[in-house]
């Protein structure tokens, strides 16, 4: 495994596309790491989980999840159509099979966003995947994240928290880890471990 500021030797080459997957605690910034991987490799594939939870105001239907109905989805289980799926208080998110497939096969490097159970579920499926977790420099730093951005109620938070430690013990499990005490820093950091799998080249990040 492989860290922040260290020389991030590239595992295994991928056979046509690669498959990436990241992985953080919530308020570690993840989703704006995604952005900016989508951003810099605008030919990369972005997996859009599917659920059946309702959507919510400003959600949009195939960029936030694909949203479809409890039946279609407990059909597609029933027909093996998922990479990888879990039910969450009631509802139902899971990650097309034929979607990372067919991406895969057509050469198409293709990130994809999961919690660590995710992660797990794929690399049964697709070994070879690249997988990153992202973590803050500590939960302290993690705890002031979420309070300052005021989305949750303390309740909230504390269960966050928990998840947290939880996640973060797991880390030990992905091929890199890259911490995120500074977004630019880390953002370069990843873009750079992006690229050397896709350039299929060892590289050196410098602190």
């Amino acid at each position: 495994m492989s860290s922040s500021n260290a020389i991030l030797e590239t595992g295994p080459s991928c056979t046509k596309g690669c498959l990436f997957i990241l992985s953080a605690p919530s308020g570690a910034g993840k989703t704006t790491l995604c952005q900016a991987i989508c951003r810099r490799f605008p030919d990369m594939l972005y997996s859009v989980s599917h659920t059946t939870r309702p959507s919510r105001p400003g959600e949009i239907q195939g960029a936030d999840y694909h949203f479809i109905t409890k039946e279609d989805f407990i059909l597609m289980i029933e027909s093996g159509e998922w990479a990888e799926w879990a039910e969450v208080h009631g509802n139902y998110y899971g990650t097309s099979a034929s979607f990372l497939t067919r991406g895969l096969e057509a050469g198409k490097d293709i990130l994809l966003d999961i919690d660590v159970q995710g992660m797990l579920k794929i690399l049964k499926r697709y070994p070879s995947s690249i997988t990153v977790f992202i973590r803050p420099p500590s939960l302290d730093t993690l705890r002031e994240r979420l309070e300052s951005r005021g989305a949750d109620r303390p309740d909230i938070i504390e269960t966050r928290m928990i998840n947290a430690k939880k996640e973060m013990a797991e880390a030990h499990r992905y091929r890199h880890v890259i911490i995120n005490d500074d977004l630019e820093h880390a953002t370069r950091e990843l873009i750079l471990l992006i690229d050397s799998y896709r350039r299929n080249r060892p590289i050196t990040l410098n602190p």
